[in-house]
């Protein structure tokens, strides 16, 4: 659970986001700068924190008095196997050689719920992490990196899969779902569609983001919503927003299914006034935003 530093909100010095030009980055920029935080974004094209030397070219980039989101990753759709895995570790590793050189007031790190395993039972902070793939074990093992150059200062946010315009990438989630459904005309599930998951909108997650930041939270909170649905309840509501409505198809199961359900009681105790997007809604806007600007 968080622990917040500041009973009254607000940011003090500057909000410097590592990996700005991605999905959550540009949210979150946007989020912090209509709330008038001074804020600054680095992308991979200013500085590639997996390249020999990335700890030096991140040396004034942040003072004393600033705080430092780290969400800069290589996703799974984006690079799979231990060449991706050693990759993000390289970049946890010029981060935290930087915090040590020049600790920020407030880190915040952006992790996955993809450290902890799928069952049954509702996870929890306190649930154990124990990662299924690499994705999850860089996670965990960036969060324990990082603990160890600002445990005082830091807060992790493990943020389950996020939706909404201008996604960039192809995971199994709403967005792949829309996509399908506007490029062929139908969607196609593993199996029945049977695997539960928690979805949230990412001007959501940007904005719990920014309240971490305003409380100067530290500690461990899961950016979940608390509702989990399946995968053939996702489609069909995202069929149903198709005109004509779209099919669902389901296709022979390959792998045994899989279910991730969340108790955010915790997050409710940290920030009791903050409400998330309901799925339809949510759904509704990423598909309006679709079709007004069919490249998001």
């Amino acid at each position: 659970m968080l622990t917040h530093k500041r009973d009254t909100p607000r940011v003090d010095g500057e909000v410097v986001v590592l990996g700005s030009t991605g999905f959550l980055g540009r949210q979150l920029l946007q989020q912090l700068s209509g709330q008038g935080v001074e804020v600054r974004g680095l992308g991979s094209s200013q500085v590639d924190l997996t390249a020999e030397g990335a700890a030096e070219k991140l040396d004034g980039v942040w003072g004393e008095g600033d705080a430092l989101v780290f969400l800069s990753a290589i996703t799974p759709d984006r690079g799979r196997g231990v060449d991706a895995f050693m990759a993000n570790l390289r970049m946890a590793r010029a981060v935290c050689a930087a915090v040590q050189a020049t600790p920020p007031r407030h880190l915040v790190y952006i992790s996955s719920d993809a450290v902890y395993p799928f069952g049954d039972g509702p996870i929890s902070e306190g649930s154990p992490p124990c990662a299924d793939d690499l994705y999850g074990a860089m996670h965990w093992a960036r969060e324990v990196m990082l603990r160890s150059v600002a445990a005082d200062r830091l807060a992790v946010l493990r943020s389950t899969l996020l939706f909404g315009t201008g996604d960039p990438h192809n995971s199994y989630g709403p967005n792949r779902l829309r996509r399908m459904a506007r490029d062929k005309g139908e969607i196609t599930l593993f199996g029945g569609g049977e695997e539960t998951r928690d979805h949230v909108h990412v001007d959501d997650a940007a904005r719990l983001l920014a309240e971490v930041l305003f409380h100067e939270s530290v500690g461990l909170l899961n950016l979940a919503s608390g509702n989990s649905v399946s995968y053939d309840a996702l489609a069909r509501q995202i069929a149903d927003l198709f005109e004509p409505t779209v099919k669902v198809v389901h296709t022979p199961r390959q792998n045994p299914e899989t279910h991730r359900h969340f108790d955010i009681t915790a997050l409710r105790r940290s920030f009791p006034k903050f409400v998330f997007t309901d799925l339809g809604p949510g759904l509704g806007k990423a598909h309006d935003d679709m079709i007004a600007a069919p490249d998001a």
